[in-house]
């Protein structure tokens, strides 16, 4: 449970006493050693427990006689305390060499100290005075408490050693979603090879059905593709050749070919289960409070069991000092330092698994913790707000050609072009099915676009500045181009022999999920301004679009992080949304910096959180999963110290 402790192999803790986590989840759940010895040692002490305690009321009866029952007592409670308790001898003794007592001190004095007076009593009670005889003038024993104490602290390991193996289930079910074999296709023929062979740059078949076997790029074919157990998207998405495909997603109606791209430890999967087993043996600075109160805890139980003692020994009802020792021994065991101890990673280890089932990757519980308390959320435009690459979205005919022909003569000039405008308008037609003729002639004029003969004709595609120099009129394609403008988008006029046959409009455009996604964060009172190096008018469309008062265009990269220190500096709690490189320097800077998954890996190197789809829907689910695990770790921290602060004196005898 402490991070900075780091073992060859499986052991306890020497803070906490706690079993060690492993690193690293293995795929195949493996048998875990600690949790099937404490419970062969819990089912062995069942039975002998239950005897004690049917013993311990036979006797406040008076249907056993009491010269034997002490000797009984001690043969069923022995191997209870003795053999059964061992752990935790050896773990209280661990807190004393290593001076950091915790709650297997308490354990260990508590049980030792009830199972030593009373093997004294048995064996040698002339040692003791009148005051520690009963009735019948044998001195009273506490091998049933002591055999009660580890029985009820072996079901607490039990439990706990089960929950802490079922916090893994999540990264072990994202695992097992990768097939152990891949079919690899080599000069045209197919054949199954195991995954660790897998090669970047290996084609690979996927069938319907399948699990897609490592991160790679569709060469052929189609389908649609689930990748909710990575994404958190509950629809499929349809895929395609030049689609990017993940390992571990599935593959429902269609089969493909694809290029294997990133493999074994590299994948998307991995560095997902990476970095969750990573933030799950981080620490929330919240657990700081607890660490405190811990520190002074069990001294300050250990000297309260030393006064309760005292007190009962001189002013206690008869006889004294079995009151005494009764009490402080319940001190000692009621106590409780592992509910401080574990309030925080264990909602912390479900909170950042839940995270990863929904395709928000936390790269440490401060991130978690922090993300709650973020009041301003800044978010870069392209490629988060944006799908970051531009589209064509609308095209208008002027003339007899139809909005086929116009596109097939604008992609014919475009496809031999560089220019990420000129990819737009070539997607458009091939997703529309077009063939594109060739185009002679190109000539390409930078800032202003392009030239070229198609199919006898003198096709030219470009903006206004290009057609005024070349002497052909936009007029009548004026009164269509501006309120496209006035929208933020790019405008390429398409003409014909000198004439212009159609208006192209390209920009980049609105993510689907992000005008609800912001609604839904600024009901949760959060401030949102949006960031670009956009000019002012694609700012404000865009602002518009998604109903954002706040916003700032024309922002350098170093401008972006200054934006950040400002609103530090004003008293908010900043979170920064970005994907690209230009918005590392503010996702550092920021109090969270927040991803997006289809942006660049230095992004993601400098975030806190991380959404793999690169949804802003997924910051919703993230925000309102860290306030559920920060609601939940103050709720276990409130009843640790409640039960502590309420058990300890009533142990005591205060009642």
């Amino acid at each position: 449970m402490h991070p900075q402790i780091v073992r060859d192999g499986p052991g306890n803790c020497p803070i906490c006493g706690m079993a060690l986590e492993p690193r690293t989840i293995e795929a195949t759940e493996t048998a875990n050693p600690e949790l099937a010895d404490m419970w062969r040692r819990l089912v062995a002490s069942i039975l002998p427990t239950l005897a004690l305690l049917a013993f311990a009321m036979a006797e406040m009866l008076g249907w056993l006689p009491f010269h034997w029952l002490n000797w009984l007592e001690l043969v069923i409670a022995t191997p209870v305390v003795v053999w059964a308790g061992a752990p935790f001898f050896h773990r209280g003794w661990a807190s004393v060499r290593n001076r950091s007592l915790n709650m297997f001190t308490l354990i260990a004095l508590g049980v030792g100290v009830a199972y030593a007076f009373s093997v004294v009593a048995t064996l040698a009670p002339g040692l003791f005075p009148a005051t520690f005889r009963n009735q019948s003038g044998v001195v009273g024993v506490y091998f049933e408490p002591a055999a009660v104490i580890v029985t009820l602290v072996l079901v607490g390991q039990v439990l706990e050693l089960r929950a802490r193996a079922q916090t893994g289930s999540a990264l072990r079910a994202l695992l097992n979603l990768q097939p152990k074999r891949a079919h690899r296709v080599e000069h045209g023929v197919e054949r199954d090879v195991p995954l660790a062979d897998v090669l970047v740059g290996d084609l690979l078949r996927v069938r319907p059905g399948e699990s897609v076997p490592v991160d790679g790029v569709i060469t052929e074919g189609s389908s649609a593709v689930d990748e909710s157990m990575v994404t958190g998207e509950s629809l499929p998405l349809e895929k395609g050749p030049g689609d990017e495909v993940t390992g571990g997603t599935v593959n429902q109606t269609g089969g493909f070919l694809m290029q294997a791209q990133r493999v074994g430890n590299d994948t998307l999967l991995a560095g997902i289960v990476r970095l969750v087993g990573e933030a799950q043996r981080s620490r929330a600075p919240v657990q700081g409070l607890a660490d405190k109160v811990s520190s002074v805890f069990v001294p300050s139980v250990v000297a309260a069991a030393a006064l309760t003692f005292v007190v009962w020994a001189f002013v206690g009802p008869e006889p004294r000092l079995a009151h005494a020792l009764v009490n402080a021994v319940s001190v000692l065991i009621i106590a409780c330092p592992c509910a401080l101890g574990l309030a925080t990673p264990m909602s912390v280890m479900v909170g950042t698994g839940r995270g990863a089932r929904a395709g928000v990757l936390f790269r440490n519980a401060e991130a978690l913790e922090r993300l709650e308390r973020v009041d301003t959320l800044l978010v870069d435009k392209t490629g988060t707000l944006t799908e970051g690459r531009p589209m064509l979205t609308r095209l208008v005919t002027l003339g007899l050609k139809s909005e086929d022909d116009v596109l097939r003569l604008a992609a014919a000039v475009e496809s031999a072009s560089e220019h990420p405008l000129a990819g737009a308008v070539v997607k458009a037609a091939r997703d529309r099915k077009l063939s594109v003729p060739s185009v002679t002639r190109f000539q390409s004029i930078t800032g202003r676009g392009a030239t070229g003969e198609v199919d006898g004709s003198n096709v030219t595609v470009g903006n206004r500045a290009l057609f005024e120099e070349r002497g052909i009129s936009t007029a009548a394609a004026d009164t269509v181009a501006s309120p496209l403008r006035a929208e933020g988008q790019t405008v390429l006029f398409v003409a014909a022999n000198s004439a212009v046959v159609g208006v192209l409009a390209v920009a980049d455009p609105v993510k689907g999920s992000a005008p609800e996604a912001l609604r839904e964060l600024a009901a949760e009172g959060l401030q949102v301004m949006m960031l670009t190096g956009d000019g002012r008018a694609t700012a404000e469309a865009v602002a518009r679009k998604l109903s954002i008062i706040a916003f700032e265009a024309e922002v350098l990269p170093a401008r972006k992080a200054d934006v950040v220190k400002r609103l530090q500096r004003e008293g908010h709690i900043v979170g920064m949304a970005g994907d690209g490189v230009n918005d590392a320097p503010a996702l550092a800077e920021a109090d969270v910096g927040i991803a997006m998954g289809t942006g660049t890996d230095v992004a993601m190197e400098n975030a806190g959180v991380t959404l793999v789809k690169g949804d802003l829907w997924a910051l919703v689910r993230a925000r309102r999963l860290s306030r559920a695990t920060m609601r939940n770790i103050r709720e276990n921290l409130f009843f640790a110290f409640a039960y502590n602060l309420l058990g300890v004196p009533i142990a005591a005898g205060v009642l």
